[in-house]
């Protein structure tokens, strides 16, 4: 059996990434980008003389992009939460994280239905929309020092110590190959 701390390094199927590549990381870029890029668009829509209504209408295609990004960063999130032995302190702070960010998504669609109301009329991002936004991603970023935490400090989905020395070796020297995926019991 596989020391507890070892077994989160690797994916419970195919579909999460192979060993030392997982896809969760990836994914998380889209709905971080489109959302970020969705706040700078809500603040220029209120910023420019005259108000620019196509940046908000912008914003709300780019929060969209944000959400469904998010629920496919979220499957495979989940796949990896699955590899964490649940009496950790590493499967405390991935629970953490995945709650957080339910509710970033969730605060996300609802911004999302809330302006799609007015996308025929553009104007400036209201205030109270722009409000949501900027506390929405003020929460996705303690997720996202949460997710750093599950990766750095508790090397979740990483390539264990023995892998990761190959790429500190001599480079004429051949690689050893990935450690072979161990059955679990």
């Amino acid at each position: 059996m596989l020391p507890r701390q070892y077994r989160a390094k690797r994916p419970v199927t195919v579909l999460a990434g192979p060993y030392g590549h997982p896809l969760h990381p990836i994914l998380v870029t889209v709905p971080i980008g489109a959302w970020v890029a969705s706040l700078v668009f809500d603040i220029a829509s209120r910023l420019t003389h005259p108000p620019a209504g196509f940046l908000a209408q912008g914003s709300v295609w780019l929060i969209a992009v944000g959400v469904i990004g998010a629920l496919a960063a979220g499957l495979f999130g989940l796949l990896d939460l699955f590899a964490i032995p649940a009496d950790t302190r590493a499967h405390g702070t991935a629970l953490t994280h995945m709650s957080l960010n339910l509710l970033v998504t969730a605060a996300y669609a609802i911004g999302f239905a809330w302006r799609y109301g007015g996308y025929h009329h553009p104007a400036p991002v209201p205030p109270a929309q722009l409000a949501l936004s900027a506390v929405s991603l003020a929460v996705l970023a303690v997720s996202g020092y949460l997710g750093g935490k599950l990766t750095y400090r508790y090397g979740v989905r990483v390539a264990d110590e023995t892998t990761q020395a190959d790429g500190y070796g001599d480079p004429g020297a051949p690689a050893r190959p990935s450690p072979a995926p161990r059955a679990r019991r």
